[in-house]
């Protein structure tokens, strides 16, 4: 998705804000620091436990974890990771940890942001709580003055593909061959949302979130992708 913005002037740019771990609340879910002791039992549970979703590693850069403990490393590693900004997805009903997502290459200089690491369990895939986490990140992204996010997946990944673009990414491109991983060849396709788009695409997801685009059972109205063409994104 893409619509033509004139482009800031940035004689007087200065940077971005680094992202400073604060918690970020919503209607359905709650982002906040990630922590192995506070949430790392019940994303453990939600990435590899009864009822977890079967393909969840099969498109991912991590895992899968014979071992609670390697699960652990990998989690630690990240949080004390210096470019890296992790939060644990809180769903609000109930108080547990569901997922995990943040920032990844941040560059204040340039003012570019990487959403990565987005992580959800079978109890939020598909759901609204998982476009609400997605939202509440590129909000913080564009709040610290960022210019450009970005979105990167396996080009095997048709989830996470499709997710992208009805976030309301645009495609930019393959990079072929770019890893090795788990043994296989990883291309990764980018996707990006820029500073001048985000205005129009705040208000869908606002709009989406809306207690009032939901009937009485739960179910959307208007798709986001609707309301992205009716906030003027074509």
């Amino acid at each position: 998705m893409s619509t033509e913005f004139p482009v800031k002037d940035l004689k007087d740019w200065k940077g971005a804000k680094a992202p400073d771990h604060r918690i970020l609340e919503g209607r359905f879910i709650r982002l906040e620091p990630l922590s192995v002791a506070q949430h790392g039992d019940q994303l453990w549970h939600e990435f590899n436990g009864p009822g977890s979703d079967p393909t969840f590693y099969d498109y991912i850069i991590i895992g899968p974890f014979e071992q609670r403990a390697d699960f652990d490393v990998f989690l630690r590693e990240k949080t004390n990771s210096t470019g890296c900004v992790l939060y644990a997805v809180i769903d609000l009903a109930n108080g547990r940890a569901q997922g995990m997502a943040g920032f990844l290459n941040i560059n204040l200089t340039h003012g570019t942001i990487e959403m990565g690491h987005v992580f959800f369990g079978a109890s939020m895939q598909r759901s609204v709580k998982s476009t609400e986490a997605v939202f509440l990140l590129a909000q913080e992204a564009f709040t610290l003055g960022n210019r450009r996010l970005e979105w990167t997946s396996y080009n095997k990944s048709l989830r996470s593909k499709q997710a992208a673009l009805r976030y309301g990414f645009t495609f930019e491109c393959v990079r072929r061959q770019q890893y090795v991983i788990k043994g296989q060849n990883y291309d990764v396709v980018w996707y990006s949302i820029l500073d001048r788009e985000w205005a129009p695409l705040q208000k869908a997801f606002q709009l989406w979130l809306s207690p009032d685009n939901f009937d009485s059972n739960g179910q959307q109205i208007r798709t986001l992708k609707k309301l992205q063409e009716e906030c003027g994104l074509k």
